[in-house]
């Protein structure tokens, strides 16, 4: 179908041509900044693709890090614990009562459960299993297919790990790893024992990978390289080692792999990670030691170049990435916030302007002339949802061997048999955020894709 699409420089050196890279201004600048600890930290639900939160917690009640805040209706074992101790201060509620956030206001001196430090060489897989569910470090892993919390009896295919991302203004992940050596390679030992196949670690081939990275063992490393989404897990496991229908396998991000690492060599649940704060309105753009679900009010205070009324904050990247508010919370998974203008304001014929301070991935405007040219980029789509046609515009940013207009399409028909022949076992949002990206109709399709995989799980499972 697509047959020069994946051809490989070298041995060992997967090529992706497809895609795009945003040249955004606002990359964080390699340095590490301390910040007081946040006022708040929250969990929030809506984190976790399908989840039916049960709460264990009220507000007032007295917490320790790792201490459970809800489970999993449906799947009581799994527990979302508390990155710190404190004292619940606030349950944040939505339409018809949706939980929206547990907030805890942390307590100056960190008190952690006890978990007792172990080497998960030395454990049965149940035992470990075990420790990270009563931990609440199980949901850092999640599944393919669908994208979700996985699930703790499952015996996954392969467990996948992204060492880079090419996210716009993504941080450097070797440059938050760096002294994370020991608890890295405990985490990477924890999850070989969850698996009887293998831990493929994907590695940016254009520049050298962190010694974290490359001389941990038990992995298989395969190296990548080209434009975003080259740096997604899903892309990779597509090249790699792709799903077919009825297996499992499990992803989850370096960062997270720490977190889970600590929990055998320091016995605690301790969320701690280096996350960046980037984006054009971003006085200072750089790297932050915190907590996840860190108030992001320390990160942006005094830092913007303009109101708050003015800036959209996202907590995680600009493509998959959810708003939040001036003192919003990090995202379970996310390792960067960004900052960038607000698109609230509209310009007449703008199409119709030269366009040197405009980028498009088209050749719609000069600034096309200037490659290497940085930009502070809105939240304005310029227009509104029209006809869903076929144009070719996905195929370019899509580096999967799938027809993607073809499975948006069979999402919003409902069709089942088509959704499994066009690939939903192997996609998630992010893999699809170019193409919402690009797409001149103005399709919403990171939630189509979203609306198929709940389907799937609803109708088969």
């Amino acid at each position: 179908m697509f047959s020069n699409f994946n051809t490989k420089s070298m041995p060992g050196v997967i090529r992706i041509k497809r895609g795009l890279n945003i040249p955004l201004k606002g990359e964080a600048e390699k340095v590490f900044s301390r910040v007081p600890q946040a006022e708040t930290y929250a969990v929030k639900p809506t984190d976790f693709a399908g989840l039916t939160p049960k709460l264990m917690v009220a507000e007032g009640d007295k917490v320790k890090a790792g201490s459970p805040l809800f489970v999993d209706k449906y799947r009581p074992e799994v527990q979302f614990t508390s990155p710190v101790s404190g004292e619940v201060i606030s349950i944040i509620r939505g339409e018809r009562r949706k939980i929206l956030e547990v907030v805890v206001k942390p307590t100056e001196v960190q008190e952690y459960i006890e978990f007792g430090k172990a080497n998960p060489k030395t454990l049965k897989r149940s035992d470990i299993v075990e420790r990270l569910l009563l931990s609440g470090s199980w949901p850092l892993i999640r599944q393919r297919p669908y994208a979700i919390v996985a699930n703790s009896t499952d015996i996954p295919r392969d467990i996948f790990i992204s060492g880079f991302d090419t996210a716009p203004l993504a941080p450097d992940l070797d440059f938050s790893v760096k002294d994370e050596k020991e608890a890295f390679q405990a985490g990477i030992d924890a999850l070989s024992m969850l698996t009887n196949g293998k831990i493929y670690l994907g590695l940016n081939n254009d520049y050298p990978a962190s010694d974290v990275f490359t001389k941990a063992k038990g992995v298989t490393v395969n190296y990548f390289t080209g434009p975003h989404p080259a740096g997604n897990v899903g892309i990779q496991i597509h090249h790699t080692a792709p799903i077919n229908k009825g297996e499992v396998v499990w992803v989850i991000n370096p960062l997270n792999v720490i977190i889970i690492g600590r929990l055998f060599t320091m016995g605690v649940y301790d969320t701690t990670k280096i996350i960046a704060v980037a984006g054009s309105e971003v006085l200072k753009p750089r790297y932050y030691i915190t907590k996840i679900g860190a108030s992001i009010t320390e990160f942006v205070a005094n830092n913007t170049t303009q109101p708050t009324e003015k800036l959209r904050f996202i907590s995680g990247n600009v493509l998959t990435g959810s708003k939040i508010s001036a003192n919003g919370h990090l995202g379970m998974y996310d390792n960067m916030v960004t900052v960038i203008p607000e698109g609230d304001f509209y310009e007449f014929v703008g199409w119709a302007t030269p366009g040197f301070t405009k980028y498009s991935n088209t050749r719609t405007f000069f600034s096309k002339l200037l490659p290497d040219k940085k930009y502070a980029l809105h939240t304005n789509i310029n227009g509104g949802e029209r006809a869903f046609v076929i144009t070719g515009q996905y195929d370019k940013v899509l580096p999967m061997d799938i027809y993607p207009v073809h499975l948006l399409k069979a999402i919003l028909a409902g069709d089942i048999d088509k959704m499994e022949n066009l690939g939903i076992y192997e996609v998630a949002e992010e893999d699809f955020a170019l193409c919402e990206y690009v797409c001149t109709s103005k399709v919403d399709v990171q939630n189509i894709i979203r609306e198929g995989i709940d389907l799937m799980i609803k109708e088969l499972n």
